[in-house]
């Protein structure tokens, strides 16, 4: 199969989109949440709460935020290396939602404070029993939810 112009423009228009409302939100957040007075949406189970991580998910590996932007970056020039070349409508989807989720928690690392390449993420959603997170995390877990739906039924990001 030739590889579709409209599937890596699909793929960087959600990119675009996750990374738009991601930091739209983490502003928003910024701006009207605070770390000490949660804001209770549905009581416990869903909070907002203002939380600068400068580690992994689950707030891991605190101190080590330059691995994570220079991994993040080798992410971004690996999608888009391979985005021209895939022929999934699917696999566009991961690739956009990685994509997106990746510049957003990327933007933070090297934008925000304590400085340049080693800013903290900015997280505000909170569930019960589970770490703070943000869009672009959310984005990032639903793109390797559909990317296993994918590989159980065999599609491949490039044809065969």
């Amino acid at each position: 199969m030739r590889p579709s112009s409209k599937l890596w423009k699909r793929l960087y228009t959600i990119a675009w989109a996750v990374w738009l409302f991601d930091f739209a939100t983490k502003v928003w957040a910024i701006n009207n949440l605070s770390a000490s007075n949660p804001t209770k949406i549905i009581g416990n189970f869903l909070q907002l709460t203002l939380i600068r991580n400068s580690g992994a998910a689950f707030s891991l590996a605190q101190g080590a935020t330059i691995i994570f932007t220079l991994f993040a970056i080798f992410v971004v020039g690996a999608i888009a290396y391979f985005a021209p070349r895939i022929t999934s409508g699917g696999w566009s989807v991961v690739l956009g939602l990685a994509l997106g989720g990746v510049l957003g928690n990327l933007t933070d690392r090297i934008f925000r404070s304590p400085g340049y390449f080693t800013g903290h993420v900015i997280d505000w959603i909170e569930l019960t029993h589970w770490p703070v997170f943000n869009l672009a995390d959310s984005a990032i877990v639903v793109a390797a939810g559909i990317a296993i739906v994918l590989s159980i039924r065999n599609i491949s990001p490039m044809g065969a």
